[in-house]
């Protein structure tokens, strides 16, 4: 069987490590299903994507919207290599998963905006899947609502052309989105349970998404949190491609 990528940019071993953890756990693959590139690290190998099944990006740093000039040499090489990947990615259809900084870069790549309009504080929200989100097949088996975890400096203002919005919430419109039949893109973090989200606070307390002084009240927000059903859709992703 062929395996999944993940895409990782996470400069942080703690983070890019539990991160590859959680989407191994909450997906169901065995390690040797699951290859990581940590594309902050170098520029991105040859692909063929007839070697895998589907590819993930997770979460990052990175902002898509941020100012050419505050971009950093690494984040520009990272964007560019995506873009060019993504070219064929959305030109076949190809199985794509992107969590958090997947609305960033698909959203952009397929022309919808994407600015700081819907930012979110770390926080736990509720998620509401719209009518085309409970029909869709990555999504079979979740609850209509739900809670997950946030924590974006940017969103998915305008959808792209095209693209099927498949959930919402409150304060964030596009929370996931779908082109075409197979690409797939959350704003919240499918990835993430209490001791996950813990860690991030942890690891990005002076990224500027919080306060450093307020890590430990922060931390005792999100304990009581029952985030239980978003990683149900990184299974189905992989049941459904796998």
């Amino acid at each position: 069987m062929r395996p999944f990528l993940l895409l990782s940019s996470r400069g942080e071993d703690v983070a890019a490590d539990g991160e590859y953890d959680a989407f191994l756990r909450f997906s169901g693959l065995p390690p040797e299903r699951l290859r990581r590139i940590r594309m902050e690290a170098g520029p991105l190998p040859e692909l063929d994507l007839d070697d895998y099944a589907g590819v993930l990006v997770g979460g990052g740093p990175f902002n898509s919207s941020d100012r050419p000039e505050v971009k950093s040499a690494v984040q520009q090489r990272v964007e560019r290599e995506l873009s060019a990947l993504l070219d064929e990615i959305v030109a076949r259809d190809f199985p794509f998963f992107g969590a958090c900084y997947g609305v960033g870069t698909l959203g952009v790549h397929q022309g919808g905006v994407i600015d700081s309009t819907y930012a979110e504080p770390v926080s736990a929200v509720r998620i509401q899947l719209t009518d085309a989100g409970r029909e869709d097949p990555v999504l079979t088996g979740m609850a209509p609502e739900f809670d997950a975890f946030v924590g974006h400096k940017e969103a998915c203002s305008v959808l792209p052309p095209g693209a099927v919005l498949l959930a919402t919430s409150d304060a964030c419109p596009v929370q996931m989105f779908r082109m075409k039949r197979n690409l797939y893109a959350t704003q919240f973090h499918p990835e993430l349970d209490v001791e996950g989200i813990v860690t991030r606070v942890h690891v990005y307390q002076h990224a500027g998404y919080f306060p450093p002084s307020e890590v430990e009240a922060l931390i005792a927000r999100l304990r009581p949190a029952r985030v239980t059903e978003p990683g149900r859709m990184l299974a189905n992703f992989v049941a459904r491609y796998g």
